[in-house]
């Protein structure tokens, strides 16, 4: 089975307090319509932070900094494993704009669970949930 090299921006008002989290819906493909957190696949010669920085930049418009790795997911899709490095990430530039996404939410800690999250994405959000403000 291919494996599929990615990396996740968990977007947070504040890196010291982490109050709410940017989350997007899928806007094409098999999980249009689903939840997740933006970013993409890493290209050759890319840290996993120097692709998270590209990712959200072509996705959103937007300058972040990447904070601390909050955990890698490993994930069995029906034709892929998924590897993904999620991480904490804060605006330094620039306003979110959907470029690819359909919709977009700002969650809380009480609104983690409203959404119908992608399955890799959901195995992080009770790891995410602890380290929430």
């Amino acid at each position: 089975m291919k494996t599929v090299k990615v990396v996740a921006a968990v977007i947070c008002d504040s890196l010291q307090e982490k109050k709410k989290l940017f989350a997007t819906a899928r806007g094409y493909g098999e999980f249009k319509g689903q939840w997740e957190f933006p970013g993409g696949k890493v290209e050759a010669g890319e840290t996993p932070q120097q692709a998270l920085t590209r990712e959200i930049h072509e996705e959103l418009d937007t300058e972040i900094h990447v904070g601390d790795l909050i955990g890698t997911i490993e994930y069995d899709y029906p034709t892929f494993h998924l590897s993904m490095d999620c991480f904490w990430c804060e605006v330094v530039d620039g306003e979110l704009k959907l470029l690819e996404a359909e919709d977009a939410k700002r969650l809380s800690k009480d609104t983690l669970y409203s959404v119908q999250w992608l399955p890799a994405d959901i195995t992080l959000i009770e790891k995410i949930e602890q380290q929430m403000g």
